[in-house]
Parts: C-alpha cells; sequence; structure tokens
C-alpha cells in the first residue's frame, strides 16, 4: 500500500481551508484517510499552518511520500531537514 501525505480540501467556495492528512494513494483527495497531520489555512493573515512534527517524522521514517505541496510547506517548517539528518547520520 503506498502512503501519502497530502492535503484535504475544505472550506467554502473560495475560502479553501486545507488539513494534511495520510492517506492511501489510491484513496480520492477528499476521500478516506489514515490519520490527520495537521492543518493549512492560506487564506488567514498570516498564514496558520500547524503540524504534528513528530507523527509526521515518524510516518516518512516509515515510507510515506508527500505531496509537492505538502513538501514545501514541511520544509518551510524544517521538518524535511529533521528528516534527512535522521536518516543520513552518521553512526
Amino acid at each position: 500500500m503506498a502512503v501519502k501525505i497530502r492535503m484535504r480540501r475544505m472550506g467554502s467556495k473560495r475560502k479553501p481551508f486545507y488539513r494534511l492528512v495520510v492517506a492511501d494513494s489510491r484513496a480520492p483527495r477528499d476521500g478516506r484517510f489514515i490519520q490527520e497531520v495537521g492543518y493549512y489555512n492560506p487564506i488567514s493573515d498570516p498564514i496558520q499552518l500547524k503540524l504534528d512534527e513528530d507523527v509526521i517524522l515518524d510516518w516518512l521514517q516509515k515510507g510515506a511520500q508527500p505531496s509537492d505541496t505538502v513538501r514545501n510547506l514541511l520544509s518551510s517548517k524544517g521538518i524535511m531537514k529533521k528528516y534527512h539528518e535522521s536518516r543520513f547520520e552518521k553512526k
């Protein structure tokens, strides 16, 4: 089962609000998901972005692949750097 970390669109027309979820790659965008790991509100000023770092790092270690947009959000918070360092640290 290929697992992705991606955004689930919510909110009304022209007022999007996204939840970051871990889902099977075959599931529809707003369909079934495994776990919610954060949210993103691009409309608010300042932009709201809340991520559950420990859970996201755990899913990345298990092999979950973030979508391009989610990868950019994770990089802006420094989570991808932490994941890269933990993966390639010298023992």
